[in-house]
């Protein structure tokens, strides 16, 4: 489908869904929808079922996140319509206390999804029947795909043979075995380097 035929389709819905959509763009050849987290339901059953849509197909659900923002989540939903052989993106934005509904009454697929997006943002949705962690382990601290969440994590997971039980640990980063060289890089350390033995004088140079 053309861009002005995207576009075309993005007004239509707009005026279809006053409130709960509230604009859209196109670009590299996809249609976003901007909606009203708190109308999610409302917009896709419209766009399942409208026969000038047909999207009933529901491909992903995720977040992103702005920690800069007021509300910092973009909640994002892919669909598939195979009638108009496009996809549309849905966006609404949330908080860390938005109560986004869940749509798994419209597209049970979306059940995983949804617990992914809760795991690793934080994104909680409500009216979904099992909300539980899917990636992360029972007990986790944060929500590893935010982007304040510390690179190394909070706590370490292993087996301990003696005990015979998992233990969970503070992460420890050990250093030990590191070497840091605050050398000009042009040049180079003052030791002998992985590698350095290859170098030696071109024989008939």
């Amino acid at each position: 489908m053309d861009d002005g035929k995207l576009d075309a389709l993005g007004q239509t819905i707009v005026s279809a869904l006053p409130g709960a959509a509230t604009g859209h763009t196109v670009a590299f050849n996809q249609l976003t929808i901007t909606v009203e987290a708190s109308k999610i339901v409302d917009v896709v059953k419209y766009l399942r079922d409208d026969p000038a849509c047909r999207f009933v197909n529901i491909t992903d659900i995720t977040a992103v996140d702005h920690p800069e923002r007021e509300k910092r989540f973009d909640v994002v939903y892919h669909l598939l319509s195979p009638t108009l052989n496009t996809r549309i993106r849905l966006r609404a934005e949330a908080d860390e206390s938005t109560q986004v509904p869940s749509i798994i009454d419209v597209f049970p697929g979306a059940d995983w999804f949804e617990r992914e997006a809760y795991d690793l943002y934080g994104v909680i949705f409500t009216g979904h029947p099992d909300m539980r962690r899917l990636l992360t382990d029972y007990g986790f601290d944060g929500h590893p795909l935010r982007k304040d969440f510390p690179l190394t994590g909070f706590v370490e997971v292993r087996y301990d043979d003696q005990e015979k039980r998992v233990l969970y640990e503070p992460v420890r980063l050990n250093q030990e075995f590191r070497k840091f060289d605050f050398l000009s890089p042009w040049e180079g350390a003052d030791y002998p380097l992985p590698g350095d033995e290859k170098a030696g004088p071109k024989v008939g140079g």
